[in-house]
């Protein structure tokens, strides 16, 4: 199939008149759907809005290839589009954008549509190209270009080598797998013949896995470059240089890439996910840091969610109603507490270092974390009775046992082959596991001291300390919503309420829940900023808010983070600091509306709680109206 079958006169615009990025998308929606293209032109404007709140399609030098695989589309075609002036399409390059391609996949596309519009992608990697596609007359003219760019394409087609000798390889793939996995694979690949480099690459797209890596071309290729936005399977890339990076890195910087490739200036990969070192610099090393932090959080949410609601719950029948010897005891509500406070609370922060530690050094470093964020809770001395050094010796447990094990297994590596199946199930739980108890039992106590005494101070702040605290825990909670800085005031909130103190969640819950809040009040109250679909989402984002899913408000700032961040995070602020100075406690720490009831202090503290996430909404919906473009202007 050629690309002119899926392109026709009736799907191009030779003089687009849009002047931004919602209007551009729009404007070709709209030809693909007076075209007879799509069977629901909104959920297909839906589905192409979504793939640009993952990153933008707008690929730079002038470039923008909105796609979407959807069953809103009738019959697969392509929408082409030229702004003569171009316009602001959030490039990755920061220019205008003037050439437009819309793809527009059907949910049941065959290999042959998906091998079409991946060529178009590949086409436009060529500046002559491009160039003729910017001086075409009439419409005729561009499928002119399009043909005879086809036809020098398949007479200059040489087949792929398979031999990886001395070669580098790469694997590129993207979420949808129609444009950018071809382009990243054809940029390389353009790169790599230029610099005179062997290079072989795997597109893992729509139609499948094309050009795939044998085990002969790993094992004899000198760097690996994985530029992906999605999972890709390195199992077998062990013991290789690998490079990982966003799949438009591999567009925009491929000769940097094939440079460190080459040079094989990257980190040797050890399978799952992990390679013997997070970066060769400072930045990826702050990033590894993270990436191991977030895997233990994200793990032990479940349990936060989970067993703090089903505490929470068993308070419905009185605050000592799980306690046998009061009158408020209630079977039931003992049961709730059993499960939710003794077994899924009890297991947040060995789950918290056991997941630090696994992301650190795979499968063997989870058992030694989990036993040392064990110990960390457990062995507690009488002056320090409680909780032990809770998340703080959670954390260092988790560290701690990731890079012991790593060092174990690098003390290892100079064993007999014979012996290789013995040191997973033997040598590296065993030496591990002693190593990071014995030294979690020698510095558990002093950590339980820092721990308490840290806890005790935060209990005794009050006025403006304390109002300062809670204005960066709901500040921090709009920052990423979700991301790495959301997490970090979610899981002090957790901390302070496994040590007994609820005010702090209460504040990190309250502040969580304004963005999405105030982003649905928004598109109610300034219409004339907001398209049709952003007020729709809008609409969703008001339940997402109440029931403290902070990530609603995600697609607003994704399409215009310079005005809702700002925003978001001023109106979470104020939510936190006037959680703090109402001293409203919370014994719960997810759940949002359901689990207002449960707000120590009666209906009086409720309303202040109400008034505050009231207020934040509010305060955050005004700034980012004002801020907002009107759209009948634009």
């Amino acid at each position: 199939m050629r690309i002119t079958d899926l392109l026709t006169t009736d799907t191009i615009l030779l003089n687009m008149k849009a002047s931004s990025k919602p209007e551009a998308i729009d404007e070709l929606v709209g030809k693909l759907d007076a075209a007879g293209k799509l069977s629901n032109r909104d959920e297909f404007k839906q589905a192409i809005q979504a793939r640009e709140d993952q990153s933008t399609t707008g690929i730079g030098e002038g470039i923008a290839i909105p796609h979407a695989k959807t069953n809103a589309v009738k019959d697969p075609a392509i929408a082409f589009g030229r702004s003569a002036d171009g316009l602001d399409y959030e490039s990755l390059d920061g220019q205008p954008t003037n050439l437009f391609f819309m793809i527009a996949a059907s949910e049941g596309a065959n290999n042959t549509h998906l091998e079409t519009l991946s060529r178009l992608s590949s086409f436009l990697m060529d500046t002559s190209f491009r160039e003729k596609l910017e001086a075409a007359k009439t419409e005729a003219d561009v499928i002119e270009a399009i043909n005879a760019k086809e036809a020098e394409e398949e007479g200059d087609e040489e087949p792929e080598t398979s031999s990886a000798a001395g070669k580098i390889l790469a694997v590129t793939a993207c979420p949808t797998g129609i444009a950018h996995t071809y382009m990243a694979a054809d940029k390389l690949k353009a790169t790599a013949k230029e610099m005179n480099v062997p290079i072989k690459v795997q597109t893992n797209g729509s139609s499948g896995v094309k050009n795939r890596l044998t085990d002969e071309d790993i094992a004899e290729a000198d760097a690996i470059i994985v530029a992906a936005d999605v999972n890709v399977d390195m199992s077998g890339f062990n013991g290789k240089p690998v490079i990982e990076v966003p799949v438009a890195k591999a567009i925009h910087e491929a000769e940097d890439l094939i440079k460190k490739a080459v040079n094989k200036d990257a980190p040797i990969y050890e399978g799952g996910g992990k390679s013997s070192s997070d970066s060769s610099d400072e930045k990826g090393q702050r990033k590894g840091f993270y990436k191991h932090l977030m895997n233990g959080v994200s793990n032990m949410l479940p349990f936060v969610v989970g067993g703090g609601i089903l505490i929470a719950l068993s308070f419905f029948w009185g605050i000592n109603s799980a306690n046998p010897d009061s009158d408020q005891y209630n079977r039931f509500a003992e049961m709730l507490n059993i499960i939710g406070g003794a077994n899924a609370f009890f297991l947040l922060v060995p789950v918290l270092a056991g997941f630090i530690a696994s992301s650190i050094a795979d499968r063997p470093g989870f058992a030694p974390g989990m036993v040392g964020g064990l110990i960390a809770i457990t062995q507690t001395s009488a002056e320090n009775a409680g909780n032990g050094s809770g998340f703080l010796g959670g954390l260092i447990a988790g560290f701690l046992a990731g890079y012991l094990t790593l060092l174990i297994k690098k003390a290892l590596e100079g064993l007999p082959a014979v012996l290789d199946g013995l040191k997973t199930v033997l040598f590296y739980p065993v030496l591990s596991i002693f190593a990071t108890g014995m030294i979690m039992l020698l510095i558990n106590q002093p950590l339980t001291s820092i721990y308490t005494g840290l806890f005790n101070f935060l209990e005794n702040m009050s006025g403006s300390n304390l109002a300062l605290l809670g204005l960066i825990v709901g500040g921090m909670m709009a920052v990423d919503m979700g991301g790495p800085v959301n997490k970090a005031a979610y899981t002090f909130g957790i901390a302070a309420l496994d040590a007994g103190n609820f005010t702090f969640i209460a504040a990190a819950m309250a502040g969580g829940m304004v963005p999405p809040l105030a982003m649905g009040v928004a598109t109610l109250i300034f219409k004339n900023k907001f398209t049709a679909q952003e007020k729709e989402t809008g609409i969703s984002a008001l339940p997402l808010g109440a029931f403290f899913i902070t990530e609603g408000a995600i697609p607003f700032a994704a399409a215009d983070p310079a005005r809702v961040i700002p925003s978001m995070v001023a109106g979470s602020a104020l939510t936190g600091m006037l959680v703090m100075m109402f001293g409203i406690s919370l014994p719960a720490p997810h759940g949002g509306a359901i689990i207002i009831p449960l707000i120590e202090g009666g209906i009086t503290q409720i309303l202040l709680y109400i008034v505050a996430i009231i207020a934040g909404t509010i305060l955050s919906a005004i700034i980012v109206g004002l801020l907002k473009k009107d759209l009948r202007k634009a």
